[in-house]
């Protein structure tokens, strides 16, 4: 039972090393299919040598199996929460997000004009980019009034719109 409990404490130091190292480690288990997501990534074995060492420890201890047994059940649960882990360290790692919202995706949206813009100069409009509130600087061809609503017509800037009202 000595022998499993190592094996348990080992996973345990193997996990803290390579979540202090974080990716340092990583590159022992390269060859054998390891990396960051690998099926022999260091989070994978800590986790499988854990399960392995505290369930042979645990049915040796309780069920008063012989080593055979304790070894078999210790497989199988470290090969689940093995299993387990890499699932999981793939679903942290799958980078299959939108793409980041940019300036150019507002032509064509409405919006409100916050600032009254003048013929020859910039007021403000409140669009939404992405669902978020933002205030540009707005540029029009003819004056806009305070609380109309208007549609970007193109990005002039990272910051400032030009824009036309909308007739209804």
């Amino acid at each position: 039972m000595v022998w499993f409990l190592g094996f348990g404490i080992a996973g345990l130091v193997l996990l803290v090393l390579s979540l202090m190292f974080d990716g340092v480690l990583e590159g022992a288990l390269d060859g054998l299919g390891g990396g960051p997501d690998g099926l022999l990534s260091l989070p994978v074995v800590a986790g499988f040598v854990s399960a392995l060492g505290f369930t042979g420890a645990l049915t040796m201890g309780a069920a008063g199996t012989g080593v055979g047994i304790a070894t078999g059940a210790g497989v199988v649960a470290g090969g689940v929460v093995g299993w387990g882990t890499w699932r999981f360290g793939r679903v942290l790692l799958r980078d299959d997000d939108a793409p980041a919202p940019r300036g150019e995706d507002l032509t064509g949206t409405s919006g409100t004009v916050v600032t009254a813009i003048p013929a020859a100069g910039y007021g403000e409009v409140l669009l939404y980019l992405s669902g978020q509130p933002v205030k540009y600087a707005a540029k029009a061809a003819a004056p806009v009034a305070r609380g109309a609503e208007v549609w970007v017509e193109s990005v002039l800037s990272s910051t400032s719109v030009a824009v036309r009202p909308v007739e209804r």
